[in-house]
């Protein structure tokens, strides 16, 4: 079980003081997060992508980059890559050479984005946006594969004899997960791959995401991966801590009423009772992330989200060293004591490599992509 952190990458006033701050400062605070991240031992920091204010994510490689330089250990991946506006040729090329520079520690979301003027600034309209992940993918998927490649499609111009460069890392393609709020056929696909799927599930009910994740596993056996209960299953999740459950709401609720998720809608106690949104004690933060384990059953990555909605960076360190020391290693331990031993382990690239050195003797069925495009409708 891998747990982490994950940002959006918005710069948003802080409503306790006005003070909204510059998106340099943004930046270098993200850094320290990341950096935070792997001092308290966490294993993955994951970044959004964003092409509009009020983010600062607009180039994920090159961020993720620049950590990796900085840190030793944690992986790192994004939350979400947009498969739908992207090339998947540039994609293909920026996550291997991420890949090779950090020697395989990242692996990467793919999403299609929920902004619709985002679609048009790169030529794309989002009345496209279901066709454009499915097409882009198969043919980011193959790219990662193939060598001399010879491709057409609806979206790009054909590619004849074509090679991306760098090759991935051990001739291994990073790790995809495949992120979605509603669209089943976004499951579908991940299944189809044998990827995993990750359901943030901080915006919408539980049980529409159970439903989901319930899907994708399913079709991940349909496909011949495994059973239902060894599909790969990533779930988000938002921690606001203090040491008494009555200071941690009060402080939080002026950054919940006003964030650009959150603000104006449900009360703060009516969004915790129906998403993973955690705010209060320790213990129960614990209590409540591992109650997610009996809605989806065991799944192999925790993000967490710190940042959002302008909480300043000194009080998203100070919730990180708290979770470090009193949360982490009990989620980790009681996670572990929980867990079914036929659950798979969380995707790493050295257990996956060794995994590609000694492949199991049950191959998955030979399926075509026209039994993928009839099922989407694409």
């Amino acid at each position: 079980m891998q747990f982490g952190i994950y940002t959006v990458g918005d710069v948003t006033q802080d409503p306790t003081n006005a003070r909204t701050p510059s998106e340099s400062e943004r930046i270098q605070a993200t850094l320290q997060i990341a950096q935070k991240a792997e001092d308290i031992g966490l294993d993955v920091f994951a970044t959004g992508e964003h092409h509009n204010p009020p983010f600062i994510t607009s180039s994920p490689t090159t961020l993720l980059a620049y950590i990796a330089a900085k840190t030793q250990r944690i992986i790192l991946s994004t939350s979400t890559t947009l498969i739908s506006t992207n090339d998947p040729v540039r994609l293909a090329e920026e996550y291997s050479l991420l890949q090779n520079l950090c020697g395989g520690r990242m692996d990467l979301m793919l999403g299609r984005g929920n902004t619709a003027p985002v679609y048009p600034w790169f030529g794309k309209s989002i009345a496209d946006g279901l066709p454009l992940a499915m097409e882009n993918y198969r043919l980011l998927h193959r790219l990662w594969r193939e060598e001399d490649l010879n491709w057409s499609g609806r979206f790009r111009t054909p590619l004849k004899n074509f090679t991306s460069i760098p090759r991935p890392l051990d001739d291994l393609p990073p790790f995809v997960w495949h992120g979605s709020i509603r669209t089943p056929e976004i499951a579908e696909q991940a299944a189809y791959y044998g990827d995993g799927f990750f359901a943030s599930h901080i915006l919408w009910p539980r049980e529409h995401f159970m439903a989901l994740v319930e899907f994708y596993r399913a079709r991940f056996a349909h496909y011949g991966h495994g059973t239902p209960e060894q599909a790969i299953v990533g779930l988000g999740g938002h921690i606001f801590m203090r040491r008494n459950s009555q200071d941690a709401r009060r402080e939080f609720r002026p950054y919940f009423d006003n964030a650009p998720v959150y603000g104006h809608g449900p009360s703060l106690e009516e969004f915790m009772e129906m998403t993973p949104l955690a705010v209060g004690s320790p213990q129960e933060i614990i209590d409540k992330t591992l109650t997610f384990r009996e809605y989806f059953g065991d799944y192999q990555r925790q993000l967490f989200l710190f940042d959002h909605g302008g909480i300043p960076l000194k009080t998203v360190l100070e919730q990180l060293d708290m979770f470090g020391k009193e949360v982490l290693p009990v989620l980790r331990e009681e996670t572990r004591k929980r867990r079914s031993p036929l659950a798979a382990e969380a995707p790493t690239h050295a257990n996956r490599l060794a995994r590609l050195q000694t492949p199991p003797a049950d191959q998955r069925p030979t399926v075509k992509a026209t039994q993928l495009d009839s099922v989407t409708g694409h």
